[in-house]
């Protein structure tokens, strides 16, 4: 039996134009004008809509194993199909770490048995996550994991981090780098910026980011491990990998919506604006806007990072670091920058949040016959509001909660299932 999506205007080869879609046992069967009906056919009238192939984010918290009381990898991931992501890349900060084969299949039991989307996770770089130590058995846990991370910790030893490297390029798989100097954090816990400043808060400087950078490039460059920063806040982060990416050095970075739209004049004395690394000020906001539109910055992501409401309810100073973004990315991206601002096309978007991270961690899926059918259907006329009393993920904690937007995703096909649905 076929799943037939007509009337639609579809995303394909970097163009738009009007074409129905036949999926077939998971994969994109034919990508036509107009596809007759078969006797079986399921049908989805999509009129007034835009197919894009589904969205990936390669950095997500979904706290299974050992964190459930934050969230699991059924609610993250039902986030995920809400919100347009077909693949989730799920980072190593659980409980067992996942450090060995034996300790990752924990985690591969859970996502077999929970996940409503693609789940990819992260191996780490070293043993328990601890950003300092013995190295992860990187060659155990490579068939199974779409990179190495440590996420929340940057190595600290820049002689370890080369080991990690040369290691790791062995294995064929990529470093996503958390990357923070803890020497230079002096207790900040917002960025070291105006607010923080007129408020009496303890500032995180941009260079604690940057230095970290710096030197992995050069431990990149030396060794030739594809290499990936994550999160990217500041404008001499932008700069640096700019000038390595013209230097030849195999690297790619990230960003998220939070740093894109807002400033850390925008702070409310609220848990749900502390994440790490901070929002930054107006000029690294430029910087990473000026950075994706000249090809520096390679891909948007959510860094979705729940937490229980008594972690987020005290304040900036007190609230643990991290905000949730599954479920409403798309919508502020596609409103402010796309429709609003008129920053991004809708093409642009596309290659931020699908394509290209996609090509840069080996993931198969789109819009094209004989890939695995990881569809999404938006509604570009569709207004709302965020409400984060409304998520599907057990994290509540969103700066973009209030904001009124326009346009967003009613259907999700993960392998060509239809994971999700908005009512009417």
């Amino acid at each position: 039996m076929r799943t037939l999506l007509t009337g639609g205007v579809v995303y394909q080869r970097g163009k738009f134009s009007a074409a129905d879609i036949a999926v077939r046992k998971g994969t994109v069967d034919a990508v036509a004008e107009k596809l007759p009906p078969q006797p079986g056919d399921r049908i989805w009238d999509v009129s007034h809509c835009i197919l894009l192939p589904g969205l990936v984010d390669v950095h997500v918290h979904l706290r299974e194993p050992g964190f459930v009381y934050k969230e699991t990898i059924e609610t993250g991931t039902l986030a995920a199909a809400r919100g347009g992501y077909t693949t989730v890349c799920a980072m190593p900060n659980v409980k067992p770490a996942p450090d060995t084969p034996m300790n990752l299949k924990v985690e591969l039991k859970a996502i077999k048995h929970k996940a409503k989307v693609e789940v990819l996770p992260y191996g780490c770089i070293t043993m328990g996550q601890q950003g300092r130590g013995e190295l992860a058995d990187f060659g155990g846990m490579a068939p199974s994991v779409c990179g190495f991370s440590d996420d929340g910790r940057g190595v600290q030893d820049e002689e370890l981090m080369e080991l990690a490297m040369l290691a790791v390029r062995k294995t064929g798989k990529l470093i996503a780098a958390h990357c923070e100097d803890e020497s230079l954090l002096r207790g900040g816990y917002i960025h070291d910026g105006p607010y923080a400043r007129m408020n009496g808060h303890a500032g995180i400087c941009s260079e604690s980011e940057t230095a970290q950078v710096r030197r992995d490039l050069r431990l990149a460059a030396k060794t030739g491990c594809p290499y990936h920063v994550c999160h990217v806040s500041a404008k001499e982060t932008v700069q640096a990998i700019r000038e390595a990416k013209r230097a030849g050095v195999d690297v790619t970075c990230e960003t998220a919506p939070h740093y894109l739209l807002l400033t850390d004049m925008d702070l409310q004395e609220d848990g749900r604006f502390k994440m790490n690394p901070p929002i930054r000020e107006q000029a690294d906001r430029d910087a990473l806007i000026e950075g994706i539109l000249d090809g520096t910055v390679d891909m948007i992501v959510t860094d979705h990072a729940p937490h229980s409401d008594p972690e987020k309810e005290k304040g900036l100073e007190g609230s643990l670091m991290g905000v949730v973004g599954l479920e409403c990315a798309f919508r502020v991206l596609y409103s402010k920058l796309v429709r609003e601002q008129k920053i991004l096309t809708l093409e642009k978007l596309v290659e931020l949040m699908s394509l290209n991270p996609r090509k840069r961690f080996q993931i198969q899926g789109g819009i094209e016959p004989g890939q695995r059918a990881d569809i999404i259907v938006i509604d570009p006329d569709k207004t709302g509001v965020i409400d984060p009393d409304a998520f599907y993920s057990m994290g509540r904690a969103t700066p973009f909660e209030g904001w009124e937007t326009t346009g967003d995703v009613v259907m999700t096909l993960a392998g060509g299932d239809v994971v999700w649905k908005a009512k009417k």
